[in-house]
């Protein structure tokens, strides 16, 4: 077995001599030599940041303006981002921009990725560049043990080489990895290690040659929660009337070490076990963030707070429960922004400028949905965002929409907070699509009060001739009559009263002349009565739909014709006996009178009932 395992090392170097000698005899490592290289590792987070400052030097005659840079494969398939500046030493500034972009150089080792890096400038000889590299990574710490109890801590494993894997001949560098607290289970010790509280160091190391490589492994506590969302969708809807209305729905999971065993509730409230365990996430929202709300599919959660600044509002939230590795969970919050901090006019163009990524600094997110939804009307669309994403684009449909908004949908995986930047949406849209919507509800309004006063007007009868139609109008113009004929005989009741009440008074004053005048207003008026009835009863008789009632009004007004020559024989009784000055004999002049009055008035409200009924 130790002879298989000796030849196959003897392999291996004989491949990377041989991959060294390829790269060599280049002008790329020939030229080139990294005369200070400081590598500094942050493992504080779930998200590895490795900072690097090379400083490389043309040794060679011919010009240089590209830095070939290896990560391991086991670091690059996680990579979240690339970013290199360039400058003419440590703390100057930036002398221009460095583009990347992977290559595959022949004679290398496949188990690097590598990436060519174009200086803003040549590289005479004896001249150098400071080149800053930033490398973020997710996934890369592997938790060790996989799985472990609520009271348990979690525990990881990062690796890298102590060596900076490099085609070129580095004359002096070191490496530093900064560790979240001083809990080390473990770590690889060669030459020039320390170990400093919560920072591990390696180095200095000068001359090491090129593909030259020295694996370490540093196994440490992290107990800090990994929070990974799956995918975040962001919508950010525009509205012209003055609001940016910002929805973000999250599907989360903690990617840390499995949780095994029971949870107990007690343990983790009175006891404070679980302490990778990820309690509460803290949201940076706009400083004029308004209307903020925090719920998932069971409804509003009200475990949240809102505090800040002149320059911030953070949002704390805490899930329903404590969130254990492997747990998820989905949420949802919301708020609304000022439209005029967000958009802008631009050549002609409306501007909407705003923060991609994700506003929590904890959360990595797996897949991002940026989708800005813009004003229905908006045309000429166009988004610039400063990194690599894929761009499409939808329709919704809202309310009062004809054709639906545009929608920009930016998505882009693996997601940090470096990605944090603004971007910019381009579109035109015309002051008359403003008012478009107010328009649409005036016209709907008007059109809805034109078919509501068309309907009341509008006789929508199948036919005017059908026996059934013309029987309604008929039995309509009956009912109309009846009720006119009972107005008049509630009129006629009325003038009764009136001679009634004349009466009284002649009693109570003995003024006569007064009585006589209430009577002879009351003749004219039964007169008048008698004149308007008689056509209403000539129509009554001669129509065949009031064959039924007829007999009730023709007895009604009957009964009222006696009850008027009745009460005006009383009256005039009762008028003549004052004049002649016998009131004592008035009571037994009238009681018979008055005895078939009451009689004829009961049986005219028997008879107005019955009508009422028919």
């Amino acid at each position: 077995m130790k002879a298989g395992m000796s030849s196959r090392s003897t392999c291996t170097i004989l491949s990377i001599i041989i991959a060294a000698a390829a790269i060599l005899s280049s002008p790329v490592a020939s030229d080139l030599v990294i005369s200070k290289l400081d590598r500094r590792v942050d493992l504080t987070s779930q998200i590895v940041r490795i900072t690097s400052t090379l400083k490389v030097k043309c040794t060679g005659p011919e010009p240089v303006s590209d830095v070939l840079v290896a990560f391991p494969e086991h670091q690059a398939k996680f990579m979240n981002l690339l970013l290199a500046t360039a400058s003419e030493g440590k703390g100057k500034p930036s002398v221009g921009s460095v583009s990347i972009r992977p290559v595959q150089p022949d004679g290398v080792p496949t188990s690097y990725s590598w990436f060519l890096f174009t200086l803003p400038k040549q590289l005479g000889k004896g001249e150098s560049l400071t080149l800053n590299v930033f490398a973020a990574f997710t996934r890369v710490l592997q938790p060790f043990p996989e799985k472990i109890t609520q009271g348990e801590d979690q525990m990881v494993v990062f690796q890298d080489s102590a060596y900076f894997f490099s085609p070129y001949l580095v004359k002096a560098q070191s490496l530093s990895f900064r560790l979240p607290e001083a809990k080390v289970e473990s770590f690889t010790k060669i030459e020039n290690t320390k170990l400093s509280a919560s920072e591990i160091k390696y180095g200095p190391y000068e001359n090491v040659p090129a593909f030259q490589q020295s694996p370490v492994a540093i196994h440490f506590v992290s107990n800090l929660p990994f929070a990974i969302a799956k995918e975040l969708v962001r919508e950010i809807e525009v509205s012209h009337w003055g609001n940016v209305q910002v929805t973000e729905h999250y599907n989360l999971f903690h990617g840390g070490a499995q949780s095994t065993g029971e949870f107990s509730r007690l343990d983790f409230q009175a006891r404070g076990k679980g302490s990778a365990a990820l309690r509460s996430l803290v949201a940076k929202l706009p400083v004029r963030a308004h209307s903020i709300y925090y719920r998932d599919a069971i409804g509003n959660i009200s475990t949240s707070n809102i505090y800040g600044d002149m320059s911030k509002t953070l949002l704390e939230i805490e899930p329903r429960y404590p969130m254990f590795g492997g747990w998820r969970t989905s949420f949802t919050i919301g708020y609304g922004l000022p439209l005029q901090d967000y958009l802008f006019h631009s050549d002609g163009k409306r501007l909407l400028n705003f923060t991609f990524g994700c506003p929590m600094d904890d959360v990595v997110v797996e897949k991002l949905l940026v989708k800005i939804v813009l004003p229905e009307g908006s045309t000429d669309i166009s988004a610039s965002v400063p990194f690599p994403v894929q761009q499409s684009a939808e329709t919704k449909f809202s309310h009062l929409d004809m054709v639906g908004r545009p929608v920009v949908v930016l998505e882009k995986r693996n997601v940090v907070p470096e990605h944090n930047l603004p971007f910019q949406v381009h579109y035109k849209f015309s002051k008359f699509s403003l008012l478009r919507e107010p328009l649409m509800l005036i016209t709907g309004f008007f059109l809805l009060f034109v078919a509501c006063i068309t309907y009341m007007n509008v006789d929508l009868t199948i036919s005017k001739f059908s026996p059934s139609y013309l029987a309604k109008l008929q039995w309509d113009e009956v009912q109309a009559a009846i009720q006119h004929v009972q107005n008049i005989i509630y009129r006629s009741l009325t003038i009764h009263d009136k001679l009634e009440g004349s009466l009284r008074d002649l009693s109570r004053t003995g003024d006569v002349q007064v009585c006589k005048a209430v009577r002879k207003t009351a003749d004219s008026s039964f007169k008048e009565l008698s004149k308007e009835l008689k056509p209403l009863l000539t129509f009554l008789q001669s129509s065949p739909q009031a064959l039924p009632i007829f007999s009730k009004v023709d007895d009604l007004v009957a009964k009222e014709r006696d009850l008027q020559e009745k009460m005006m024989l009383k009256h005039s009784t009762v008028v003549d006996s004052y004049e002649k000055k016998s009131g004592r004999d008035i009571e037994n002049k009238i009681v018979s009178i008055q005895q078939k009055v009451s009689v004829l008035r009961k049986e005219l409200d028997e008879l107005l009932d019955i009508i009422d009924e028919i």
